[in-house]
């Protein structure tokens, strides 16, 4: 089948979009407002863009309080997701009114950051400390705004748990990290095979 986006004229019951581009890691983002609010939010539009230095990107539909609050005060904290705080993660999406703690709501427990004043999720078992580097709003190729949002930090500091390193290199199959498919629909990584690149 074949169809064209702006038509949308697909024919299925959902649109597919996002379960073809898949698996997509999470990005648990937590942040505090000017005023010192806590806010947590999970965001599937997340990867590291480069890692000399390392940065990373969330995009977010609409300009919710995680893109507000980084603007506002230039730092933020990546919390990877794992399968075991998986109902957390998906308790802490829910549109809540601004100043109401994800935290609390989610039953999360908040913890210090090193280099940054914004919270990390105490039980994350590994967390990017990030400084704002810029959010750029998404323009369409007509050059019309959306309402799309991309957020870019450098990160400044991990935290790494060490019960997921195994001969001095992160495990992911002791944590196993949450991703986004389509739809309803999330994985998360418990196999792990090696390929080395091939010589020209």
């Amino acid at each position: 089948m074949f169809y064209e986006t702006e038509k949308n004229d697909h024919g299925l019951p959902h649109n597919p979009f996002k379960a073809i581009v898949a698996p997509r890691p999470i990005g648990w983002i937590s942040s505090f407002d000017k005023d010192g609010n806590a806010n947590l939010a999970p965001y599937s539009f997340f990867n590291a863009v480069c890692d000399t230095p390392p940065i990373v990107m969330f995009s977010s539909s609409g300009y919710k309080d995680s893109v507000s609050n980084i603007d506002a005060t230039g730092e933020f904290v990546c919390n990877m997701a794992s399968f075991g705080l998986k109902d957390e993660m998906n308790q802490s999406s829910a549109a809540v009114a601004h100043g109401v703690s994800e935290f609390d709501l989610a039953g999360l427990e908040m913890a210090a950051s090193q280099l940054v004043k914004a919270p990390r999720v105490a039980k994350a078992v590994t967390a990017l400390e990030c400084k704002h580097l810029q959010t750029q709003r998404l323009k369409t190729l007509t050059g019309g705004e959306t309402d799309n949002y991309v957020v870019f930090g450098q990160v400044v500091g991990i935290h790494i748990d060490d019960s997921i390193l195994v001969d001095g290199m992160v495990d992911v199959t002791l944590y196993k990290p949450l991703s986004r498919l389509g739809y309803m629909d999330y994985a998360s990584v418990t196999e792990v095979f090696q390929m080395g690149r091939p010589k020209a």
